[in-house]
């Protein structure tokens, strides 16, 4: 029996595609022919991705009343060309590439590329991309170069530390942060020529003081010159470092400030503070509506297990795939942080880590989060409410757990009679 198809999926009369290199890119528009009809005419030209080249290409497109652009996302190729198109309103689309492969057994060129893009995208068979409006892009720049900053700070650290032990400065193993007021000191006065054990030792403040014995012995090494100019390096690139994170944290703050009332909301969140907030609404956006349901926001996070069936069967491991990697981790760090609190979501990380392992329960609160996220962004009036610990105790159904119990006393050799409690 037929039932009515809901696809909304009509040919679109003018569209222009485009394959974007670095140097150059080839555009192919398709509009209907002259003489009406089915009959298309198809215009394929290249183009130098100069700012000026770039300009009189959308001029063209917006003099042929084109009402699709779509693009691939080559590297970062394609940005010039998407915000110069979206400054002259043609409202492009950038399309994953995968969803645009080229049919195999076909010779592949940057013509051929650009024809099929636009042959797929006239019949309306692409999604686009999730391509956030420019206050987002440049908070969402400013958040991604933080972390990138870390990184290399992290990096830096790791080269102090391998470089401790290549002199037999055992640090690391007495103090948990070499780079706290105690270890910068020491490190700086080993620097400044002084080698003695017992001196550097007295140098520990407060809780470190307990540790000078052990801190004689990890400072007996063979720290040299050489030692002291490599290190003198890598803390000044920290030092350096820390003050570029400093100053794009203040930068960020001014960033965030006209969307002070959504990152309020998502404060409220356990585990998430102002600074996972902020990189929260730059990698999602304030406009839930680019994603109907939180269904969608989790699919396209790549936090929902991946749905392979064939011939009845459920193949793969229902593996959720690689996302967006800064959005990823702020929400596992934010799921590891939740797992020690008592909240209903820490209670939710603790239960599925003890039946399926660490790994799927940050990914299963992560998800919880992101659906929790697009309520709050979705709607400005709501607000997070926090269920408790015992939220799963108290919904738990005794007949069903009694049974349960009797079942597996049974399967033990049991005979279970049951008498209630005074």
């Amino acid at each position: 029996m037929f039932a009515e198809s809901t696809d909304d999926e009509q040919t679109i009369a003018r569209v222009a595609a485009l394959d974007i290199g670095k140097a150059e890119l080839v555009c192919c528009v398709r509009v209907p022919a002259a003489g009406g009809g089915k009959r298309r005419q198809q215009e394929v030209t290249t183009h130098s991705t100069m700012t000026r080249s770039l300009a009189n290409l959308a001029n063209h497109l917006v003099d042929l009343r084109i009402e699709r652009v779509v693009m691939e996302a080559t590297s970062d190729y394609w940005k010039p060309v998407f915000y110069l198109l979206e400054a002259h309103g043609l409202g492009p689309w950038l399309v994953n590439a995968k969803d645009v492969k080229h049919l195999p057994g076909r010779p592949k060129t940057d013509v051929l590329d650009a024809v099929w893009l636009c042959k797929v995208a006239e019949r309306q068979m692409l999604r686009p991309s999730f391509v956030p409006p420019r206050p987002i892009r440049k908070l969402r720049d400013l958040t991604r170069y933080r972390v990138d900053l870390i990184e290399v700070r992290t990096a830096e650290k790791k080269r102090v530390e391998k470089l401790l032990e290549d002199a037999c400065i055992k640090l690391s193993v007495v103090a948990s942060d070499i780079f706290g007021v105690s270890g910068r000191e020491m490190m700086a006065t080993l620097i400044a020529g002084e080698r003695d054990p017992a001196v550097l030792a007295e140098m520990a403040r407060t809780a470190m003081r307990r540790k000078i014995p052990a801190l004689r012995e990890a400072f007996t090494g063979h720290f040299d010159d050489h030692h002291a100019f490599l290190l003198a390096q890598m803390l000044g690139r920290i030092d350096g470092l820390d003050a570029d994170i400093a100053r794009i944290e203040e930068e960020i703050e001014t960033m965030i400030a006209p969307f002070a009332q959504a990152v309020e909301r998502l404060d409220e969140i356990p585990g998430i503070g102002t600074t996972s907030a902020a990189i929260i609404v730059a990698e999602v956006g304030l406009d839930m509506s680019r994603f109907p349901t939180p269904g969608h926001l989790c699919s396209w996070a790549k936090v929902s297990p991946g749905i392979k069936s064939s011939a009845g069967k459920t193949k793969g491991s229902g593996s959720t795939g690689h996302g967006n990697r800064y959005l990823a981790r702020v929400l596992g760090e934010t799921a590891v942080v939740i797992g020690r609190s008592d909240t209903f979501l820490g209670e939710r990380y603790r239960r599925i880590a003890r039946r399926r392992g660490k790994k799927k329960a940050i990914v299963a609160v992560s998800r919880s989060i992101l659906v929790i996220v697009w309520h709050l962004l979705a709607d400005p009036d709501a607000r997070y409410i926090d269920l408790g610990s015992g939220f799963f105790a108290r919904r738990v159904n005794t007949d069903s757990k009694k049974r349960n119990h009797i079942r597996e006393l049974e399967a033990l050799g049991y005979r279970v009679t049951l008498e209630p409690a005074a």
